[in-house]
């Protein structure tokens, strides 16, 4: 989410150098929010950046205000990994096998992460984890940024094809599935990276706890269930020709959705930075965002 509050800053700059006053400013927003329609949390950091800049007087340096908003939403989000990964991390226990899947760690957040940062606080604290990484097809973002940042980090772990999770499962190398999170129904029910619906099912069929890792952020209370929320459809090549490399015969057509939504039922608990979650969802996330209002 800060990637598009500093977006935003990268714009104003461009436009204190080409003024187009605010309204070029609430289009670059418009276009930003627009650009992953699923991620809640998203639209969110670019409206509070946009609100900061419609606060400013005739006078002020919009763009230094815009800047500074960013900076206050990264070490936001820095401090709520942190809060995340030590609430995730007791629900992981002493030599817990861990499945995830996609990339939730620092490369997509200003903190240690989200999911990744309870893997990563686990491993800290000595559980002697080790962690199942699904590859995360068709754009492959376990098998280039999680593999390259759990190598970094020292946490042991294995990248499998993500069609391999339920044999694993059935074999009895999965104890615990960790996910993040793009947006949160009131209802509980979770969007997420294509894949996790499937590892939930997976999950529950095997008697697996599957936790969803998230900012309070991400919760939409706005969207009422799964069944609202608009799964964003991508370009057909990354699934054609994955990495710029064709794998299918020219002209073959093909569906990519870059999301799927996992119903609250399946989900065990959703780790907050205000805290964990548990079913009911309707009445725990909605007494988790109370908190964090009155916070």
């Amino acid at each position: 989410m800060l990637f598009r509050s500093y977006g935003l800053a990268l714009e104003a700059a461009r436009l204190e150098a080409a003024p187009g006053g605010l309204d070029d400013l609430e289009a670059a927003s418009r276009s930003l929010a627009a650009a992953r329609p699923t991620a809640v949390n998203l639209a969110w950091a670019v409206a509070r950046t946009l609100a900061r800049a419609r606060a400013c007087g005739p006078d002020d340096d919009v763009p230094a205000a815009i800047l500074d908003e960013a900076r206050r939403i990264e070490r936001e989000d820095a401090l709520a990994c942190s809060a995340m990964a030590r609430l995730g991390a007791e629900l992981v226990p002493a030599g817990a096998r861990v499945l995830t899947i996609c990339n939730t760690g620092m490369l997509c957040t200003g903190g240690i992460g989200t999911a990744q940062g309870v893997i990563y606080r686990a491993h800290l604290e000595g559980k002697r984890i080790r962690v199942l990484v699904c590859e995360t097809r068709p754009v492959w973002q376990g098998a280039r940024l999680t593999a390259w940042e759990l190598g970094r980090l020292g946490v042991p772990f294995e990248l499998i094809p993500d069609a391999a999770a339920a044999s694993l499962m059935r074999a009895g190398e999965v104890d615990l599935v960790l996910v993040g999170a793009d947006r949160i129904a009131a209802s509980g029910d979770v969007a997420n990276k294509i894949g996790t619906y499937g590892l939930a099912v997976l999950a529950r069929h095997h008697g697996l706890p599957l936790y969803v890792v998230a900012p309070t952020s991400t919760i939409d209370p706005a969207t009422s269930s799964g069944e609202r929320i608009v799964v964003e459809e991508r370009d057909p090549a990354e699934v054609t020709a994955p990495l710029g490399v064709p794998v299918a015969p020219p002209g073959t057509p093909a569906r990519n959705p870059a999301f799927d939504v996992t119903p609250a039922e399946l989900v065990a608990a959703i780790v907050t930075e205000a805290g964990v979650a548990r079913p009911p969802f309707a009445a725990s996330l909605a007494a988790l965002l109370r908190e964090r209002r009155s916070a």
